[in-house]
């Protein structure tokens, strides 16, 4: 995992970025992803959601590519700054997002998703360390020849596991789902497959 996403997640209510610290009687204890790193707590009603769980849509229904594999691909093909921002046009947002995921949803990905997409990977970028693959394929490089052979199958198993169907739980559509279903049947739609698939 290039970024660790396990602790950040984006709260309904409250802008930005934030590194959950720990639970609480009145909601979460949260920290601000930003270089104030401001404490602060967010409220039990208001929806958390992991980066790590998150998913985007793609044409295939029983694949979604995980948030984390997202944004490995663009530190690949972007580094850390990208062309695009959340106030790009239309036409950028859908060339960047196809740049990334050739595949992905055009009816169940919204605008709004990409801007999103791209305001949490400038934050992301900027405030976590990526962890290169570099350091793991030098590790590797040092094994034993039957360390080597041990760890492969190892490898393979990840492998095999990454291809399993992944749950819709977190996938964009995010948060302003729900608020966009009542005027927007695409939306209502995206609703009714993510209960289907839980």
């Amino acid at each position: 995992m290039p970024y660790n996403l396990q602790e950040v997640a984006a709260i309904s209510g409250m802008p930005g970025l934030f590194r959950l610290l720990r639970a609480a009687r009145q909601g979460v204890l949260v920290e601000s992803l930003d270089e104030r790193k401001s404490r602060s707590m967010a409220p039990a009603r208001n929806k958390v959601s992991l980066l790590a769980d998150i998913s985007i849509y793609t044409e295939d229904p029983d694949v979604t590519v995980p948030l984390t594999e997202v944004f490995e691909r663009i530190y690949q093909q972007h580094g850390t700054s990208l062309a695009v921002t959340n106030k790009s046009g239309d036409d950028e947002l859908s060339g960047f997002l196809a740049g990334v995921i050739p595949d992905y949803d055009r009816d169940r990905v919204y605008l709004s998703d990409i801007k999103k997409l791209a305001s949490w990977y400038g934050i992301v970028s900027k405030h976590l360390p990526y962890q290169a693959a570099e350091a793991t394929t030098e590790a590797t490089t040092e094994t034993s020849a039957d360390e080597a052979e041990t760890e492969a199958p190892k490898a393979k198993g990840k492998a095999q596991r990454a291809d399993e169907p992944l749950s819709t739980g977190g996938e964009i559509a995010l948060a302003d789902t729900d608020a966009d279903a009542a005027g927007n049947p695409e939306a209502a739609t995206a609703k009714k497959g993510k209960k289907k698939a839980e």
